[in-house]
């Protein structure tokens, strides 16, 4: 822990924005529902990410487009998918309609399982980053955590249908260094975490980064000294590749944190819009420190560069959460810049649940829980952006990856929910029992 907060160079979530976190008729998603057809069937789908290239772009390749998904078995308990997380790719044309062309790794992916990534086609070259979760040569489940890469596998298109081959190398690219970011000895009771490494080059600099979620050794006079508080610390780490070698890279110190506000920011991604540097984490209701109280929701900020300083967008930080009737309905959202809007996507995770605590379903039986577990993508979201506002103003269908050149519908002006659904009521934070053995989600 360091001494004082003195030395800090970037932005924090304060309490105060925090505190001011309710459901709005801007932020509420509509209720999901299910999709019509489901391109994985047998599968729990849930975080999933395009293929882009290094200016951010959905690439396509051979007109096709192509979705990368932590997957599961749909036969074993929604908690259990975790522990068997593998990758999986999915191809569209048209970016609605996907096929599933299987897993994307074989047998030699790093870790027991592998979550989430991003992945990068740059001039012809795959590389795959993934969190390399778990120690192979231990007996037990362990939730060791490094940011790893997948590269040398090739896209083939053959007889007009596209696959990703290997053979793969896979190399550990980082591991949390406990000066800026918590090592696995450092954390203390609630869920550890260093993962989710995010390609990101940017336009202004040109330089290349990856963002990933962490902990951050909070000061010692952090929250008012209050330890409770201080174990709350989530941030968005960055690590930069001097060269832009997708291969090599240093730790720099994060770009923003949630110390005394929230100790799980997941999913850290970055969208360019308009010249200005919107930061999008997911995070749960349960992961707020005490005093606060908020939503499984997407949450964002927005900046002048990259490095801040992040104001938090709409006074909060909320961008998207689950309507009330369905407060875990959807989960691990990821935003994509299309024209003036952006496009907001997760997946569906429990849609007919209308608990206050995930954690009443681990009293299900395996065979209800799976029964409520969606497991696939939700509607994707149509967000309108201004400045330090944003809006959900329409939705497209489930699946839905549009390309950047694809001219979209006119929004309906008076789309709208029902009252209902806004109901402001915060989460409830469950500080008493705090998740240590791993994700339930």
């Amino acid at each position: 822990m360091r001494e004082t907060s003195a030395d800090r160079e970037w932005t924090r979530w304060s309490r105060e924005a925090a505190d001011r976190i309710e459901r709005t008729d801007g932020t509420v998603a509509p209720p999901a529902g299910l999709p019509e057809s489901d391109p994985a069937p047998d599968l729990h789908v849930w975080d999933t990410w395009p293929l882009r290239t290094r200016s951010g772009e959905i690439a396509t390749v051979d007109g096709w487009q192509v979705l990368i998904s932590l997957t599961a078995p749909a036969d074993v308990t929604p908690g259990e998918r975790h522990d068997i997380a593998e990758h999986r790719y999915f191809v569209s044309r048209d970016g609605r309609e996907w096929t599933d062309r299987g897993p994307v790794f074989g047998d030699d992916a790093l870790g027991t399982r592998q979550w989430a990534g991003s992945a990068l086609y740059d001039d012809g070259e795959l590389y795959f980053f993934y969190t390399a979760a778990g120690d192979a040569d231990s007996e037990d489940l362990t939730y060791t955590q490094r940011l790893a890469v997948g590269y040398g596998g090739t896209l083939e298109t053959v007889d007009g249908e596209l696959t990703i081959e290997g053979p793969w190398s896979h190399e550990v690219l980082l591991e949390a260094d406990d000066e800026w970011y918590e090592t696995q000895a450092q954390s203390g009771e609630m869920t550890y975490t260093f993962r989710d490494p995010w390609f990101f080059e940017d336009p202004e600099t040109g330089r290349t980064h990856l963002l990933f979620e962490s902990n951050t050794p909070p000061a010692a006079d952090d929250c008012g000294g209050d330890a409770d508080q201080q174990a709350f610390n989530g941030c968005v780490g960055l690590a930069v590749s001097p060269s832009g070698d997708p291969l090599d890279w240093e730790f720099r110190p994060p770009i923003f944190d949630s110390v005394c506000v929230n100790q799980e920011i997941e999913r850290p991604h970055v969208v360019v819009h308009e010249g200005r540097y919107y930061l999008f984490v997911s995070s749960h209701v349960d992961t707020f420190a005490p005093g606060l109280s908020g939503y499984d929701a997407l949450y964002g900020f927005v900046a002048d560069s990259l490095g801040g300083e992040y104001r938090p967008l709409n006074e909060s930080g909320l961008v998207v959460t689950n309507p009330a009737s369905a407060p875990f309905q959807a989960y691990s959202w990821l935003a994509v810049d299309h024209g003036e809007e952006l496009l907001v996507s997760g997946f569906c995770n429990y849609p007919e649940f209308d608990g206050v605590a995930i954690g009443e379903l681990a009293a299900l039986s395996g065979e209800e829980q799976r029964q409520r577990f969606a497991g696939t993508l939700t509607p994707t979201l149509r967000v309108a952006v201004d400045g330090e506002q944003t809006r959900i103003q329409g939705t497209l269908g489930h699946w839905a990856f549009p390309s950047e050149g694809e001219t979209l519908p006119p929004v309906d002006d008076g789309w709208s929910l029902p009252a209902k659904e806004l109901n402001p009521e915060p989460g409830l934070t469950q500080t008493a029992s705090r998740r240590d053995e791993g994700p339930f989600w």
